[in-house]
């Protein structure tokens, strides 16, 4: 009883400090009603302004659209179905998940609910992982996005699938090898078979959908937010000379490239466009190094992983992907 009080008190002190981050982020930072307190706030902050808006809207429609599919998932798809339909031997079952993406074309932050719904349903977790790398990265929308920001190098979005397919796979494959038990955090199993039981005795599946969809946009959105708000601070207030100053050798740029995806927490469908601006000043592994790792893990994503999984299990994860891209894009001769 004690925990459950804490937890909420906890959920309600975080909302409204990040509710009123988020207001004076959108109203903006001079002649709001901060400006009451006294306050003198840096002309820089309105970049910040202008990162956290820039990076919420480009995540919001595909968060709804991955939480409507969830939510159409968790309603009308039953557990046998997904057991039915995952090849039962993981040497077939782990390339198949990788390529869910070319049917799936959602970024990163509307792939988790879904993979945590599919987990929920019976999916083996090592298919749920390589589903869950490989789909904001092998799928139709951003390998066309990755070849037109690449216009002089079109051969970079196929480097991009096959490296993102590849750390999947691998990853998806130490799963199989070292995960026995259900990695969803604590609870989060209870609730779901709670909510959905409850959703389809008092209304049909349409309505159920809906309130699903609704239940978990606000679940997942308040870690999209706060990821967007620590990011945006990040991007303005971190000099990006420095950052170039630093990588001057291939593992130190490939590094710093990764330590950019994951601060700057782009949508996977518009990283392209960043990662092309740096052209003339890293090399295209590095490049690709950036495209990759993005995409599989960001600030605003790890927060949602840790909403979503135990905190053991994310940090192994982070740790596997993080060697992966780095070992992979230094040795794809590109």
């Amino acid at each position: 009883m004690v925990a459950k009080i804490r937890h909420f008190l906890f959920e309600i002190v975080g909302a409204l400090i990040l509710g009123l981050g988020v207001v004076w982020l959108t109203v903006g930072v001079e002649g709001n009603w901060f400006s009451g307190l006294g306050i003198e706030w840096s002309p820089r902050w309105l970049d910040v302004k202008t990162f956290f808006l820039s990076i919420v809207l480009e995540a919001i429609p595909f968060v709804l659209l991955g939480v409507f599919f969830s939510a159409f998932i968790q309603t009308f798809v039953s557990e046998e179905q997904v057991r039915r339909w995952t090849p039962k031997h993981p040497l077939v079952a782990l390339p198949f998940a990788g390529l869910l993406g070319f049917l799936f074309p959602v970024c990163e932050c509307a792939i988790i609910p879904v993979v945590r719904r599919l987990i929920q349903k019976g999916m083996p977790v090592s298919v749920g992982v390589v589903f869950l790398l490989a789909g904001p990265i092998v799928n139709p929308v951003v390998l066309s996005s990755t070849y037109i920001a690449f216009a002089r190098q079109p051969d970079m979005a196929l480097y991009r699938g096959i490296a993102g397919f590849l750390v999947a796979l691998i990853a998806g494959f130490l799963v199989l090898l070292f995960v026995k038990n259900n990695p969803l955090r604590h609870g989060v199993e209870a609730e779901i078979r709670h909510e959905t039981a409850h959703a389809e005795a008092m209304r049909g599946k349409l309505s159920a959908t809906f309130a699903h969809a609704v239940d978990e946009f606000f679940d997942m959105g308040k870690f999209l937010l706060f990821g967007a708000l620590i990011s945006s601070v990040l991007q303005v207030f971190i000099s990006r000379d420095t950052l170039v100053a630093v990588g001057q050798t291939p593992l130190t740029s490939h590094l710093l490239m990764m330590g950019m995806a994951y601060l700057f927490s782009l949508c996977s469908e518009a990283d392209a466009f960043i990662a092309a601006s740096f052209s003339g000043t890293f090399q295209s592994s590095s490049l690709l190094a950036f495209l990759v790792f993005g995409p599989m893990l960001d600030f605003k994503t790890t927060l949602m992983l840790l909403g979503t999984f135990r905190l053991g299990f994310v940090l192994k994860l982070i740790a596997v992907i993080t060697i992966l891209v780095l070992v992979i894009t230094l040795l794809l001769p590109i």
